[in-house]
C-alpha cells in the first residue's frame, strides 16, 4: 500500500498533489510561496479563530488503533510501515456503509488526463462506500481561475477542494460566504459518527476553521520539514566524497565536484534548503514570530534572510549551479537522475520515486538526503509548518442527505493504512488495477491511468510513510523526518489559519522573483534592502501591529 496522497513542494503544485510518498509536504514549512489563509467572525473575514478561541469548534480526536506503526511517529514524523501487510486479512475501517447512495458533486483539481466519468475506479469506490459522485476534475495548473470563476458564479458544486496556494483575492471571504458550518456534524463527539475523521489529529482540524466556523475537511500535513536536499549517494560513495555539514564545506565541495567539461554541476538552484541551512523563518503567516526579547517581526526583517541570498548567490557566482537552474528552465530531478547535478532540493516524494524509476534503467542509482546543518556547522535551528494546507469543503444549501453522504465519503478516504478501505483509494480493484507480485500491490496500465489522487483530496489520515516494495526508503524517509524533527520550533502563528486584511496582500508578491535574480547576480544587495525599506514603509508595519493585536487576543501558536 503506499502512503496517503499529495505534496506542498522539485516541488511543484503537480508534484505535489500527485505524490505518493508525502502527506501535505509543502505545509511542512520548505515551501517559499505557499500562504495559508482563513478568516474570524465580522463583515471582512479577517483574522483567525484558529487560536485559543477555536477549542469548541474543533471534533474529539480519538487515535486509530489500525495496523501500528513499524516506525512510530516521533519528532512529529510521519508514522513509517516497513512490514508487509495481510492483502487478504484487511481490516475495515468502515464495517457499515455511511453512505445512502444520493448523488453529488465534487469539483477537485486534478493533473494528467482524467479518467472517464464512468471508468471502474469511480464506479467500484462508488459502491465499497456507498456514495454516487460525479466527479468535475479541474486542470491543477489553472484550478485557480477555475475556482475564483465558480464561487463567483451561484452554481457552486456540493463539495469542492480548496488548495492553501489558490487563498487569494477575493476567494479567502468567498469560502465563509459559499460554504457551510460543519460543526453540527464534527464537532465535538459528534465527530465519533466518521471514526476516521476523528482520528484526523486536532492540529489539523484547527487549521480548518474559516470566518468562525469549522468549514474545511483537512489534509494533514507532519510539521517537519517537507523539503530535503537530496544527493546521489552512489556517486559521493563512488567519488569518496564527503556529505558537508556546514555552509562553507557545501561550497569547497561543490567546487570540487563540479567539472563543465565532464557536464557535471554540483547542484541546482538550492534557494529552498538554504533557508533551512541559515534558520530562516518560513514564508506566508508562519513568516511572522514573536521573538524572546518580544519583538514581533517578520522573515526578510531577520539578517538571515540576506545571508542566505547571498550564500546562495555564491554557489551561482562560483559556477557550480547548472547552466539551466541558472537560466530557470527544465527539470532538476531529471539533469539529477542523469547525474548533471548532484545536489537538488525537492519534497519527500523524489525519495520514493526516483529510486523507483530508476530501478530497471540504472541499478546502481541511490538518493539519499542530507541531514540539515546550521550555515556554521551547529545544529540547525527549523520551523514547525502548517498541519493542513488543502481542504475540501461543503456548500451552504447542500441538502441534509447530501451532507451525510460527503461526509461519509470523507471518512472513507481518510481510512489508515492497513484497511481494505485505504487499499480501494490507493490501488483500486484487484484484478482490475492492479496485482499481487511477491505481496506486494502492482498497479497495471489501467491503474495508472484511472487511479489518480480524486478521492485522496476528500480527506487523508495522518501522515505516514508505506513502501512496500521499497521498505528501505520508507526507514530512510521516517528517520530523516525524525532527526530534522528535534530542532523543529513553532512561530507564534503555527496552527492559526489566518486571513490578513486585503490591502496588504501585495506588498510582499515582488520578493520571490527579486530572490532569483539576486542569487542569479542579476540584482544587487541594495535592490533586495530597498525592497524590504519599501515593504515596511507600504504597510509592513502596519500589518505588524495587526498581527500583534491578533496574537492578543488569540495567543500564540507555540
Amino acid at each position: 500500500m503506499t502512503p496517503n496522497t499529495v505534496s506542498p513542494a522539485g516541488m511543484s503544485r503537480r508534484n505535489f498533489l500527485t505524490s505518493t510518498a508525502v502527506a501535505t509536504a509543502a505545509m511542512a514549512g520548505g515551501m517559499p510561496l505557499l500562504t495559508a489563509c482563513s478568516g474570524s467572525s465580522g463583515d471582512s473575514g479577517e483574522g483567525t479563530t484558529s487560536g485559543k478561541n477555536a477549542a469548541k469548534l474543533l471534533p474529539t480526536y480519538v487515535a486509530s488503533t489500525t495496523a501500528r506503526p513499524d516506525l512510530p511517529s516521533k519528532n512529529g514524523s510521519a508514522a513509517g510501515y516497513t512490514g508487509k501487510i495481510d492483502l487478504a486479512d484487511l481490516a475495515a475501517s468502515v464495517p457499515d456503509k455511511l453512505g445512502t447512495g444520493a448523488p453529488f458533486k465534487v469539483m477537485a483539481p486534478l493533473w494528467g488526463t482524467p479518467p472517464k466519468p464512468d471508468c471502474a475506479y469511480y464506479t467500484e469506490l462508488d459502491k465499497a462506500a456507498g456514495t454516487k459522485i460525479t466527479w468535475q476534475n479541474q486542470d491543477g495548473n489553472t484550478y485557480g481561475q477555475k475556482l475564483g470563476a465558480v464561487l463567483a458564479s451561484s452554481s457552486i458544486p456540493d463539495v469542492v477542494v480548496v488548495p492553501g496556494w489558490e487563498l487569494t483575492g477575493k476567494i479567502p471571504n468567498a469560502l465563509i460566504a459559499k460554504f457551510m458550518d460543519l460543526g453540527p456534524h464534527l464537532a465535538g463527539d459528534k465527530v465519533k459518527k466518521y471514526p476516521n475523521l476523528a482520528a484526523i489529529p486536532t492540529d489539523s482540524w484547527r487549521m480548518s476553521i474559516f470566518g468562525g466556523a469549522l468549514r474545511g475537511i483537512p489534509i494533514p500535513g507532519a510539521p517537519v520539514p517537507g523539503i530535503v536536499p537530496y544527493y546521489r549517494k552512489d556517486i559521493f560513495d563512488k567519488k569518496g566524497y564527503t556529505v558537508p555539514t556546514s555552509a562553507e564545506e557545501f561550497l569547497s565541495w561543490a567546487k570540487e565536484a563540479t567539472s563543465a567539461k565532464a557536464k557535471v554541476w554540483a547542484c541546482a538552484d538550492m534557494r529552498w534548503a538554504a533557508g533551512a541551512i541559515f534558520g530562516l523563518q518560513p514564508a506566508g503567516t508562519l513568516g511572522w514570530n514573536m521573538g524572546s526579547d518580544g519583538k514581533l517581526t517578520y522573515r526578510i526583517e531577520h539578517p538571515e534572510y540576506l545571508e542566505h541570498l547571498e550564500w546562495v548567490r555564491k554557489l551561482f557566482a562560483a559556477g557550480v549551479v547548472h547552466p539551466d537552474d541558472k537560466a530557470n528552465t527544465g527539470d532538476p530531478t531529471q539533469r539529477f537522475t542523469a547525474g548533471q547535478i548532484l545536489v537538488f532540493n525537492g519534497d519527500m516524494s523524489a525519495w520514493y520515486g526516483k529510486t523507483a524509476e530508476q530501478a530497471k534503467a540504472n541499478p546502481e542509482f541511490e538518493i539519499d538526503g542530507m541531514d540539515y546543518f546550521a550555515a556554521d556547522g551547529g545544529d540547525p535551528t527549523l520551523y514547525a509548518g502548517q498541519p493542513a494546507g488543502t481542504w475540501s469543503m461543503i456548500r451552504k444549501g447542500a441538502s441534509k442527505e447530501t451532507v451525510e453522504n460527503a461526509l461519509a465519503a470523507a471518512n472513507f478516504a481518510a481510512a489508515p493504512y492497513g484497511t481494505k478501505e485505504r487499499m480501494y483509494v490507493d490501488y483500486g480493484v484487484e484484478g482490475t488495477h492492479y496485482t499481487i507480485k511477491d505481496g506486494v500491490p502492482v498497479k497495471n496500465d489501467r491503474g495508472i491511468q484511472e487511479v489518480n489522487n480524486a478521492w485522496g483530496m476528500l480527506a487523508t489520515p495522518a501522515p505516514y510513510l508505506a513502501h512496500p516494495d521499497y521498505p528501505d526508503i520508507t526507514r530512510k524517509q521516517v528517520e530523516w523526518q525524525q532527526r530534522q524533527g528535534a530542532f523543529v520550533e513553532k512561530t507564534s502563528t503555527y496552527g492559526m489559519n489566518i486571513l490578513e486584511p486585503r490591502r496588504y496582500a501585495n506588498i510582499s508578491t515582488p520578493f520571490e522573483q527579486l530572490e532569483i535574480d539576486f542569487v542569479r547576480g542579476n540584482k544587487k544587495l541594495s535592490d533586495v534592502q530597498q525592497a524590504i525599506s519599501t515593504w515596511k514603509t507600504s504597510g509592513g508595519d502596519k500589518l505588524r501591529d495587526w498581527y500583534k493585536k491578533l496574537l492578543e487576543k488569540n495567543g500564540s501558536g507555540r
